[in-house]
């Protein structure tokens, strides 16, 4: 693993391998343990998308590593201003020992890590977000102690996360089904990998009918919101509530990468009663990220 692009970039053994370590760092900070696994490493951390978790959880991540984060937005860098992927890979490949970056297309991310010496982690794209659907996967398991034979549902819109989602859980041996709006589906190249092993319904209910973990998002993401309206009104129906959940097994879980937008695609009191399941998603998230640098940027087995 050279580099993490998207979740098709990971075989099955790979996500179980950051999620091990994951699991180890997350034992480790709870109990005072330092995995200064990457002393003296810098990490820039490329920004043109706003970011509460993913420029928190890499900055502090890294620095637990024993390393150094350069938060670097799009008005601070020549790359905002017409420098070309290539050169920006090159030069910051000569400063630094790994590159997150954060931004728009999945073919920026690409051919930045085709020209950059260094690895290069996708802290998401319009296409995927491979770090949140690891903490979503690490958090399943945290809860119910296994991945194999769950069965997922995701609502809502066919978005970056539900790409991911669908790759990270069919590598896992999960079951997954996906609840959308007409012409709102997955990434036909997602589709495409799935095959037959994922159930699409336009009925919500059918997708959460005996479902072990229950997963939304919202419904406009950034660069989306000269579609708000629109959005709001064909998404209504796939609305993570009460009656929904209590279609689901008993002992199910809910899972938001967050921010929540309570009261559209999650109600308050599912929210709420779902609460301690959805903020440990946004805590591993640390510990994911920090595996995946300590694997890509070091040596985790030291």
């Amino acid at each position: 693993m050279k580099h993490l692009l998207k979740m098709a970039d990971l075989s099955g053994e790979d996500i179980i391998k950051i999620l091990d370590l994951a699991d180890q760092m997350k034992y480790n900070k709870t109990h005072g343990i330092e995995h200064r696994l990457l002393e003296g490493k810098s990490l820039a951390m490329i920004f043109t998308k706003s970011s509460t978790r993913t420029r928190v959880s890499f900055e502090v991540g890294i620095g637990q590593l024993g390393g150094r984060g350069l938060f670097l937005s799009g008005n601070d860098i020549q790359l905002g201003r017409g420098e070309s992927i290539e050169d920006t890979a090159q030069v910051l490949s000569r400063y630094v020992d790994g590159i997150m970056i954060r931004t728009f297309k999945q073919s920026d991310v690409e051919e930045l890590a085709k020209y950059a010496a260094v690895p290069v982690i996708n802290g998401l794209t319009d296409y995927a977000h491979p770090c949140q659907v690891l903490a979503d996967l690490m958090t399943i398991r945290e809860y119910l102690s296994t991945l194999a034979g769950l069965t997922v549902a995701f609502l809502g819109d066919g978005s970056n996360v539900c790409n991911s989602l669908i790759v990270g859980a069919l590598k896992c041996e999960m079951n997954m089904r996906v609840a959308t709006p007409k012409g709102y589906e997955p990434h036909k190249d997602v589709l495409a990998f799935a095959g037959d092993n994922i159930m699409l319904a336009n009925d919500p209910r059918e997708v959460v009918t005996g479902a072990d973990v229950v997963i939304t998002d919202v419904w406009t993401s950034m660069g989306q919101e000269g579609e708000a309206a629109e959005r709001l009104k064909v998404m209504r129906p796939f609305q993570l509530n009460a009656e929904l959940m209590s279609l689901a097994n008993p002992s199910a879980i809910v899972q938001h990468c967050l921010p929540a937008h309570k009261g559209e695609e999650i109600t308050l009191d599912v929210f709420n009663s779902h609460a301690n399941e959805i903020y440990d998603e946004a805590e591993n998230r640390l510990h994911v990220q920090k595996a995946i640098m300590a694997l890509l940027m070091g040596n985790a087995d030291e």
